[in-house]
């Protein structure tokens, strides 16, 4: 999965998109100036290729909403929470409700999925999660969770969850640094993983965290066998698709060993063989190309019927 450069595709763009290596599109902010706009560039980009590649957005509400003018500006997660403290009975129709709305919306211009809602569940101050948490008790998280995938799915788009396995329990923004969370596997279990073991039949993708649990693996879940496969997939049983996070960030870069001559290409090439499908590189088409350059393009029957079922067509 990567991105494009602006509101329209250019030569460059178009050269990436037709790679067989590449599945999917994210939007930013940069890439929306209206609806009219931002629906002519999904439907160019999904005449390129049949099928069609798949197109996301981070579309969360609060401060992570890529889509503004002429979208409902949704509120933070947070707020779902705060209502849940008022009224245990309204807090989780007001978070369907802003999940259908979120959804409907995007699926009217050609957007598959949002990489919506987000599983954190903080146990501290975090600058990058912060109110991007639903509720920093995991047993309402995962209420209000429901409630919010529900009204996804009712308006004919899935959920991806995010970050695997937890990015609440640790300050620093994975963007631009490693966070390390030093908590033992039980504490996660019982806490970060609550949502993941109530609602694992309920999301059909999640996207890995870029944090180091240094007492639970020696690398971070992206690159991790331990996390995606022993966890993920056996003890949760997860069916669904597994994103890397953005390969680009620092996390990604620093758990890579990137000082001592680490590339995208082997960054890439540990994430897929740890357990994820797809993998995302953005805002670095530097980067895009030098990985498209060194991918060899294996075609998988498994791997395209999951990534289908993510099509609002499907």
């Amino acid at each position: 999965m990567l991105d494009v450069e602006g509101l329209e595709l250019n030569q460059q763009d178009i050269r990436r998109l037709v790679d067989p290596n590449v599945g999917a599109v994210i939007l930013f902010a940069r890439n929306f100036n209206n609806r009219e706009q931002v629906k002519a560039l999904i439907a160019h980009i999904k005449s390129l290729r049949s099928p069609s590649l798949l197109i996301a957005v981070d579309q969360e509400g609060g401060r992570v909403q890529r889509f503004k003018d002429g979208f409902t500006l949704l509120p933070a997660p947070q707020k779902f929470g705060e209502m849940w403290r008022e009224d245990k009975h309204t807090a989780p129709m007001k978070a369907f409700e802003s999940a259908v709305t979120m959804a409907t919306e995007l699926l009217s211009v050609g957007v598959d999925f949002s990489f919506a809602p987000v599983f954190d569940v903080t146990t501290k101050e975090s600058e990058v999660i912060g109110d991007r948490c639903f509720h920093p008790q995991p047993e309402v998280a995962t209420e209000l969770l429901a409630a919010y995938i529900d009204g996804m799915h009712s308006s004919g788009m899935i959920a991806v969850a995010k970050h695997f396995p937890g990015h609440g329990g640790v300050s620093g923004d994975s963007h631009h640094c490693l966070p390390e969370d030093q908590r033992p596997m039980e504490t996660v279990e019982s806490h970060d993983l609550v949502p993941y073991k109530a609602l694992i039949n309920d999301i059909e993708g999640v996207m890995t965290a870029h944090v180091l649990y240094s007492n639970c693996d020696a690398d971070i879940p992206t690159y991790s066998n331990y996390w995606l496969q022993t966890v993920l997939r056996e003890k949760l049983e997860f069916e669904g698709v597994v994103f890397s996070d953005d390969l680009s960030m620092q996390g990604a870069i620093d758990a890579n060993g990137a000082g001592e001559g680490g590339s995208i290409l082997e960054s890439a090439q540990r994430a897929f063989y740890a357990g994820c499908d797809m993998v995302l590189v953005c805002n670095r088409p530097d980067l895009v190309d030098e990985l498209l350059e060194g991918l060899e393009f294996e075609p998988n029957e498994t791997l395209s019927g999951r990534l289908a079922r993510l099509s609002a067509a499907a």
